[in-house]
């Protein structure tokens, strides 16, 4: 049986990660990826949700003694499970910008000068609280989500509110438009996308007003913003490698 969440995220803190780099401007774009969402949610490496990993070196951890993304290996034991979380896009939304800087403390013990030219300020263009952000959740059986969550740099805080949408259809190999986000990698293996939006956004730039052919759901309690959402059917994480 296939259950589908309709997902509202909502800021109690400002969020921050570096989108893009524009010199000493770190921006933060209002969109968050599906590969993150994984982990905010707690989807990744968890008995509760049996996505364990298949080999330790591969875990998820709190400290990990290397830097390296493992996304294959994480986010593959959650296709064995059917769950599967779109990416996030913002319903509403306002930014704040901050900037910091390094202090001089000459009471420190005293350093050579480095070689590198590393600024010593910076600024940072920030997402503010009380903005929200919307997703879906397909899984085969029912999920406990937790109500709070933590996210980006600063793990801010953010409050989940989840909803079972009710599935009035099933189409299959007919033409669609989706007007929120979906992850290239994820949807193009089972659908014909015919044309898109792209958002640069690192690992996977993410797309979205997608045109496409392929199966789809359709739903009966949707909210008046949300009317005539036709949902992909078949998507789970895909790789490159």
């Amino acid at each position: 049986m296939t259950i589908i969440y309709h997902c509202t995220l909502e800021l109690h803190d400002s969020l921050y990660f570096a989108t893009r780099e524009i010199g000493r401007l770190y921006e933060t774009e209002p969109v968050v990826h599906n590969y993150a969402l994984a982990y905010i949610l707690g989807f990744v490496d968890s008995p509760k949700y049996n996505t364990v990993v298949a080999k330790e070196e591969d875990s998820y951890r709190y400290f990990c003694a290397e830097q390296i993304p493992k996304y294959e290996q994480q986010l593959t034991p959650l296709n064995q499970q059917g769950i599967y979380i779109t990416p996030a896009k913002s319903i509403r939304h306002t930014s704040v910008l901050n900037t910091w800087k390094y202090a001089d403390n000459h009471y420190h013990v005293k350093m050579k000068p480095t070689s590198k030219n590393i600024p010593s300020f910076g600024r940072t263009k920030e997402i503010a609280p009380e903005s929200e952000f919307n997703f879906f959740v397909i899984a085969q059986s029912k999920l406990d989500f937790p109500k709070w969550v933590r996210m980006g740099k600063w793990a801010s805080k953010a409050e989940l509110k989840t909803k079972i949408l009710e599935i009035d259809k099933h189409y299959s190999e007919q033409e669609f438009t989706f007007s929120y986000l979906l992850n290239p990698l994820d949807v193009m293996t089972q659908n014909q996308v015919l044309s898109f939006d792209t958002i640069n956004m690192p690992p996977v730039s993410l797309l979205q007003n997608i045109r496409m052919i392929g199966d789809y759901f359709s739903f009966k309690n949707l909210p008046k913003q949300m009317q005539g959402l036709k949902l992909p059917s078949k998507m789970s994480y895909q790789f490159t490698s």
